[in-house]
């Protein structure tokens, strides 16, 4: 049953390149279909979505012909502008989210502020793999972070002090993004208005 204040975002975005619907409620139960013709990507994603307890669909038809880069591209920016839909004006949340995920050898530490301001800051570990099976470009994934940050206008700092494997290195951010976002756009049941002392975010 849709509850009627359930905080939802819907995108469709279509280019000579790609074509996006992305679906997310920030209120949900981790519920996720997604589909972008890349595999890796389409894990990171069902990641993104069961951790942070966010319903989410995506839908993406790309020109996988060329690469995946514009498929994976277009899909962040729309998630983006999906995520700041659903946020609304942010009155009462909490804003602020941190995170640290492990997974195996690598750890992932995410702090994120819902400021209304697009700013990223992202680390990694030198001399990852430069892919991840036939069709993820590992260096994607700031790009992916830079294309949501850019249109959710948050303030987004990731960093990877350690690990080996590059897919338990992207894994373990996506998983403490999911974390970092879902402490930050949660309701606080002390606030009341927009938490910022200009009013508005």
């Amino acid at each position: 049953m849709t509850e009627l204040n359930e905080r939802r975002g819907r995108v469709e975005r279509t280019t000579k390149e790609t074509s996006v619907l992305v679906e997310v409620c920030l209120d949900g139960t981790g519920i996720v279909d997604v589909s972008t013709g890349v595999g890796f990507y389409d894990h990171m994603l069902a990641q993104l979505g069961k951790h942070g307890l966010f319903d989410l669909t995506v839908k993406t038809e790309g020109d996988l012909h060329i690469d995946a880069h514009h498929t994976i591209e277009d899909t962040s920016i729309a998630l983006g502008a999906a995520f700041r839909e659903a946020l609304g004006d942010k009155s009462g949340i909490r804003r602020f989210g941190s995170a640290s995920c492990p997974l195996d050898e690598a750890l992932a530490q995410v702090t994120v502020d819902l400021s209304g301001r697009p700013y990223l800051v992202h680390t990694e570990p030198e001399g990852m793999a430069p892919m991840i099976g036939p069709d993820y470009d590992t260096t994607m994934t700031r790009h992916i972070l830079e294309s949501f940050v850019a249109q959710a206008a948050v303030c987004l700092h990731v960093h990877v002090p350690y690990g080996r494997n590059a897919h338990h290195i992207v894994e373990a951010q996506f998983k403490a993004l999911a974390r970092a976002l879902r402490e930050a756009s949660e309701r606080d049941p002390r606030a009341t208005g927009v938490p910022s002392t200009k009013g508005v975010l």
